[in-house]
Order: structure tokens, then sequence, then C-alpha cells
């Protein structure tokens, strides 16, 4: 067997030298660039602002039919879409969308940046720092950033919610919502369904976060590529928006009835009694998971599309930090 031997000055050669100088694993990891919450807030706030935008029409819909007593079908829904284009216009289906893009680019930045704070909390916390948690950690930190998002932004969620179900004429902006709730039914209003909503997000936010996080550790697993392709993260976001939405639906709908009240002349103010209303008036199928069938459809096209956003803008940022570049 041939062995090398260091020069006069006992000098390795170059290439053996450069071998041995290469950090060790640990050394690696350690040196590569980790992105600040900043990067995590500015990736979730797109990831939100783009999902969103792409399903508003099915998502003012959605609420339209969830506060009001009328039956829905896919026909419904439709007709009531281009009904609304022809009497008001296009953008007339993007009613109320301002308010929802000042609602969810904070709640989607704060929940994607707090999910990964948890995430690594918790990974220090039972020993998986840097690693894929285990499923009840997991299912944890997706729960938690829910829970942290809706707490810091609901009052804009019942601003979006009032403006999607009114005509125009009644809310000229997101500030004179704001004003005219305040004044005519109280600062209070500002939070009512709040209980619901939170009672609501723990399931979906902690099993739709579960799941991505999930079907992309088993794709690792089978495929040995640590990084899935854009359809394949579509896929894997959809089928956790479904599952998601599907177990908290029926808190949707009491959320909803909730925040309109004030404007639908119903009298929704307590969880328990919302839910007896609805179901001596319309039943539990068709009331407490009315229009459902609908958010099987813009559900998971609106969750695959901004985990899919957040995860595509995430690594060009990183890739943005190894070259030396910073956008924070």
């Amino acid at each position: 067997m041939a062995h090398r031997v260091p020069d006069r000055q006992g000098r390795l050669p170059v290439a053996e030298a450069a071998v041995l100088a290469l950090p060790t694993s640990s050394q690696t990891q350690e040196l590569r660039p980790k992105l600040s919450a900043v990067d995590s807030l500015l990736c979730g706030a797109f990831a939100g602002a783009v999902a969103k935008t792409v399903i508003a029409p099915l998502d003012r819909t959605k609420i339209i039919f969830q506060v009001s007593s009328k039956r829905f079908s896919a026909k419904e829904a439709f007709r009531l879409i281009y009904c609304t284009y022809l009497k008001d216009g296009l953008l007339s289906l993007w009613r109320g969308n301002s308010a929802t893009m000042v609602r969810v680019m904070p709640y989607a930045a704060i929940q994607f940046c707090a999910h990964e704070q948890y995430k690594k909390l918790l990974g220090g916390r039972y020993g998986f720092q840097e690693k894929a948690l285990p499923p009840f950690p997991r299912l944890l930190a997706g729960s938690l950033a829910g829970i942290t998002a809706t707490m810091l932004t609901y009052p804009l969620d019942m601003v979006r919610a009032r403006m999607a179900v009114t005509a125009k004429e009644m809310y000229s902006n997101i500030m004179h919502v704001f004003v005219r709730i305040s004044q005519e039914e109280g600062v209070r209003t500002l939070y009512r369904g709040f209980t619901p909503t939170i009672l609501g997000v723990i399931p979906y936010a902690g099993i739709t976060f579960f799941t991505y996080e999930t079907l992309k550790k088993l794709h690792a697993e089978r495929t040995k590529r640590s990084q899935p392709y854009p359809h394949e993260r579509l896929a894997f976001g959809a089928c956790a928006g479904l599952i998601g939405q599907s177990a908290s639906y029926p808190l949707d709908v009491v959320r909803r009835r909730m925040q309109t009240a004030g404007v639908t002349g119903s009298s929704y103010c307590t969880i328990l009694g919302t839910i007896r209303e609805v179901v001596t008036k319309e039943g539990v199928v068709r009331g407490l998971y009315k229009g459902l069938s609908m958010n099987w459809l813009k559900g998971p096209v609106a969750v695959g599309i901004s985990f899919t956003a957040f995860d595509i803008t995430h690594n060009l940022l990183l890739k943005l930090h190894q070259m030396g570049y910073s956008v924070s």
C-alpha cells in the first residue's frame, strides 16, 4: 500500500491538507446560516397574502352562506358568484379582500414565525434540536402557533367578516368598520366570537401543521430527498388543509354567526346558544356544516399555496444568506 509522506518542510500535500481542514458535521451545522424571526415573518406574510388572494371570491361566498339561513349547495354558491359579478363587476368578488390582507399578512407572518420558534423551543425541550419533532410536540407547536396568531390579530378577522357580508354603502373602508362597531355596538364587539375561534384554531392549526410536517418527514424518508418538489408541497398542504378544516368547521360557522350578529339581526351571544339555535332552525349537517363542500374546494388550495409559498421563499432567503446577502 502506498503512503504519502510530508515534504522536506514537513507539510502534507495540498489536497490531503484540505481534507483534514474540513469542518466536522457538527461544525458545518453551526456554520450554516439560519433565518431570523424577521425572515420567517416576511415569508409568512407573503405566503398568506398569495393564498388568500387566490381564493378570495370563494371565501367571501362561503361566509355569506355561513351567516344566513339560506340552504347551501354548489349550484347556489356559483349562482351567487355569477350574480354578484353581473351586478357589481368582477372586483366585487374581492370585496373585503383589503381587510383580509390587513389581517392575513400579520396573521400568517406571526403563525409561521411562531411555529418555527415553537419547533425550536420544543425541539430543545424534548432533545430533538435541528431534527423532526415526534408526533405530540409537532401537534403542540402547530396549535400554539395558531393560538398566538389569533390572539394578536382577532379584531381584524371580525372586520373582514363584516365587510364580506355587507353592501359597500354600509362600510366605506376598514377604519370605518372599526369606528362604527366601536360607537354603535361597543369595543367588546370586536372580540365577539373570540372563544369559538380559539377553540377551533387549536385543532385546526395543530392538525394542519402536524399533517404537513408529517408528510414532509415521510417523503424525505421514502425518497431520500431533503426537500420535496413544489407540486408535492402543494399536495401535502392540500391534505393538511382538508383534514384540519374538516375537524374544526362547526366552530368556524359559530364564530361567523357571532361576528356578524350585529348586521344580520340575530342574537348570537354564546357558543352553546348559537349552536342550539343553528341546529334547531337548520339541522346539524345543513347548519353547522353549511358550506363545508365549498371549504373542501378552497381550503386545500389555500393551505397548499400557503405552505408552498412559505417553504419556497424560506429556502430562497436561506440561499441568499448563504451567498452573503441579507433582506432583514
